[in-house]
């Protein structure tokens, strides 16, 4: 015989998969502990505990006022190909923007700071600069329908943007890339390549509570950096991603290789 799972975990299922079934949508309040604890047969505190559980899964949250409601959960899909990248800029708007406008969705990207800083080992290796050498570094964090989405550092070797309005603090149309691919503008760099390293952990307390990211929700750091047409890199994206607000897609064109003779 089998050992049936305890009462609170049988709740939880069947409402995550209510959930996941979006019977009940994204700011939609869950029954009252009361009416749950009637249709599940059980106690209000074993209701309490199935709550929780999804609470901790970062499924549900708690509102003044509203009860337990289904945290919304607006997601970006970003598809990751040149094709498509080149679609997006050609909108005149930046590439996270045009891709959320086109899901219906309002991003907004709000600068935090703009800064100048010497580089450390970590982004001088992708900037294949020497450590130490000035940067502009570019802080800003991404909202969603005005909620967290990312945060986002971008980094530029400081002779490269000096008196380009990447070094200043405030929004630019059309985003950075516009800047550094302008074919009339003082850089003059069109960006033909980019590799990401991708790394997934648990958030810290700072970017917990600047991401409001719910408890057990991993985070993924993308390191993003550009390649110009020569193969020099100009420019280095540290992203900070809640692992429940985004989907990546990426599309590798394989070419077939020639044949040998």
């Amino acid at each position: 015989m089998t050992e049936r799972p305890a009462k609170f975990r049988e709740i939880a299922d069947a409402l995550r998969k209510d959930i996941h079934e979006r019977k009940i949508a994204p700011g939609e309040k869950l029954p009252s502990e009361h009416q749950l604890a009637d249709h599940f047969d059980t106690t209000r505190a074993t209701v309490r505990k199935a709550i929780a559980l999804l609470r901790a899964e970062g499924l549900v949250i708690s509102r003044q006022g509203a009860g337990v409601i289904v945290r919304p959960r607006p997601q970006v899909r970003m598809l990751g190909s040149g094709a498509n990248y080149r679609k997006r800029r050609a909108t005149g708007v930046s590439n996270f923007n045009a891709e959320a406008a086109a899901q219906g969705m309002r991003a907004v990207q709000h600068i935090r700071e703009v800064v100048e800083e010497p580089a450390t080992d970590e982004i001088a290796a992708l900037l294949e600069v020497t450590p130490g050498t000035p940067l502009i570094a570019r802080r800003r964090l991404f909202t969603v329908d005005d909620e967290p989405s990312q945060l986002v550092d971008g980094y530029y070797v400081r002779d490269l943007v000096a008196d380009t309005p990447i070094a200043t603090p405030r929004r630019i149309k059309g985003g950075v890339n516009a800047v550094l691919e302008d074919p009339t503008g003082p850089i003059r760099r069109q960006i033909v390549r980019f590799v990401e390293d991708l790394d997934i952990r648990m958030p810290t307390p700072e970017e917990t509570e600047a991401l409001a990211i719910p408890p057990g929700v991993p985070i993924a750091r993308i390191l993003r950096t550009a390649y110009d047409a020569s193969g020099e890199p100009i420019e280095v994206l540290d992203s900070l991603v809640p692992c429940d607000r985004h989907i990546f897609r990426y599309v590798i064109d394989v070419s077939t290789p020639a044949t040998q003779t």
